[in-house]
């Protein structure tokens, strides 16, 4: 366990001041309130690229040889390697293709090409394009800069720690998300070279928790399949190389399922006024699984490139999720006014009717019973459930339903 010295995290962080911005650290009084810690936030959502992916592809490209870099570069991502490849070729004037799942969000694509690299859209998930990467390759002679496990692509993610070291030299705690391992193992190695009291939680979506997995067996494993709206975490296995650091350096892994990074990026939005990808939310939804308090927090947001029709439907299931958007079903005599004196109860209640839906054929006895389904806005879960008693309270015998917006 050589590769990774104190020596080139040092070389390393000066080498990406070339073309990272500073990202300095963010307190957050909403998470610390709601954690009842100190909660910092590192935004590489920030950077030129939208993630901090370029910091780990451009170190790699000046360690290459000039032959390596005239063979032209080749890698595999899910969109933000991509895209920190594709910047790092163009400032060393040096050919790249890169091929994406195509699932890739669009924002991701159109970025990596706008940089000059010629994309290539292959299988579904990141492991498939990494194959097609492979042999692409070895056909055409390229040189091959893996997203993770490289030990100089790790080496240049791990200079993340080194800022936030500087900035918060008494921090207790640093979550950084999780995919193939390449981020947490050079964030974790470089803390621990630092200040080895620093903890270092890794935090993986509940449906590519690869890593808790594989430490779990103590070896790689590779996960049959993963399910996940955290694409840029979206790995089967982790990096091979880096996994003896991970078990080393990594005080715990912690996973989330998708519906919490559905709320935090609402919370990341009306608190923060940051757009934050789903992977980049990893370390901000794992904020409520720790148990500790009064402890320093730093929350490495890694991304933020999010195509707007996926932020769109984020936003529409966290609010569902929130109970600020809702709906309830309703039977009512079908003749003239039932409607008005439901919404006059919703009204009274300021309620914000969004949707509504009339169903006649609910009873084969109309003038018994037909069905209003209304959808609602709310202000939370108890807007929702005081409007909810009133209706109950006039004699009407609400449901709730599946809301779809």
């Amino acid at each position: 366990m050589e590769e990774l010295t104190l020596n080139k995290f040092e070389e390393a962080s000066e080498k990406v001041k070339e073309v990272i911005l500073d990202t300095k650290l963010v307190y957050s009084d909403y998470f610390s309130n709601q954690t009842g810690n100190k909660v910092y936030l590192k935004p590489e959502n920030m950077q030129f690229t939208g993630a901090y992916k370029v910091r780990g592809a451009y170190y790699k490209m000046s360690t290459l040889s000039d032959e390596e870099r005239k063979k032209g570069i080749i890698t595999a991502s899910a969109g933000n390697h991509a895209q920190g490849v594709a910047y790092a070729a163009k400032c060393y004037g040096v050919k790249a293709t890169i091929v994406m799942p195509t699932t890739t969000p669009l924002i991701k694509v159109n970025r990596t090409k706008s940089y000059g690299a010629e994309v290539v859209l292959w299988g579904d998930v990141y492991d498939e394009a990494c194959e097609k990467a492979y042999e692409l390759a070895a056909e055409h002679g390229y040189t091959f800069i893996h997203p993770f496990n490289d030990f100089g692509v790790a080496t240049g993610q791990g200079t993340i720690a080194m800022e936030i070291i500087k900035e918060l030299p008494l921090v207790d705690y640093i979550l950084v998300p999780v995919g193939g391992g390449g981020l947490a193992t050079g964030v974790s190695t470089l803390a621990k070279l630092l200040n080895p009291k620093i903890k270092v939680i890794g935090v993986e979506p509940e449906g590519a928790a690869c890593l808790k997995e594989s430490i779990k067996a103590g070896k790689v494993l590779t996960l049959e399949h993963v399910n996940t709206i955290a694409d840029g975490t979206a790995v089967k296995t982790p990096g091979d190389k880096l996994f003896p650091y991970l078990k080393e350096n990594l005080d715990d892994i912690i996973t989330v399922p998708d519906a919490d990074l559905v709320v935090s990026f609402l919370d990341m939005v009306e608190n923060h006024k940051m757009v934050v990808e789903n992977s980049g939310l990893l370390t901000v939804a794992a904020l409520k699984y720790l148990d500790c308090k009064g402890k320093k927090i730093v929350s490495i947001l890694s991304g933020g490139n999010m195509d707007v029709i996926t932020m769109s439907s984020v936003v529409s299931q966290g609010l569902i999720l929130r109970d600020r958007i809702f709906t309830v079903s309703v039977l009512l005599p079908d003749k003239p006014g039932e409607l008005m004196k439901v919404s006059g109860i919703i009204a009274k209640d300021s309620g914000n009717v969004i949707k509504l839906e009339h169903n006649q054929f609910v009873s084969i006895n109309r003038s018994a019973a037909v069905e209003l389904r209304i959808t609602l806005e709310a202000f939370g879960t108890a807007h929702k459930e005081e409007i909810i008693k009133h209706l109950e309270d006039e004699g009407y015998k609400p449901k709730l339903v599946r809301t779809n917006i």
